[in-house]
């Protein structure tokens, strides 16, 4: 490798990382921007590794919950 391949190999191996790292700045400005619209993504926890939640199924209302909620009726948009 003569002295002119090895030029070139060290200036696009540092502009490719300057690249790099002005690609993960960006992220981590962007990401501190919108942080308070999504929760945190917790990997190799205890809970992450089940879905919904930290149970194995969905948990839907009994009706005993659903009938503890006072139904919602908008007077506004009912028609007479």
């Amino acid at each position: 490798m003569d002295i002119d391949k090895s030029a070139v190999f060290l200036a696009g191996s540092v502009l490719i990382m300057l690249g790099v790292i002005i690609i993960v700045a960006g992220s981590v400005v962007i990401n501190n921007m919108l942080h308070k619209y999504w929760k945190p993504i917790r990997i190799f926890t205890a809970d992450s590794w089940q879905p919904f939640g930290g149970t194995s199924f969905p948990r839907y209302a009994t009706e005993d919950e659903l009938a503890k909620i006072a139904p919602n009726l908008d007077e506004t948009k009912v028609k007479k």
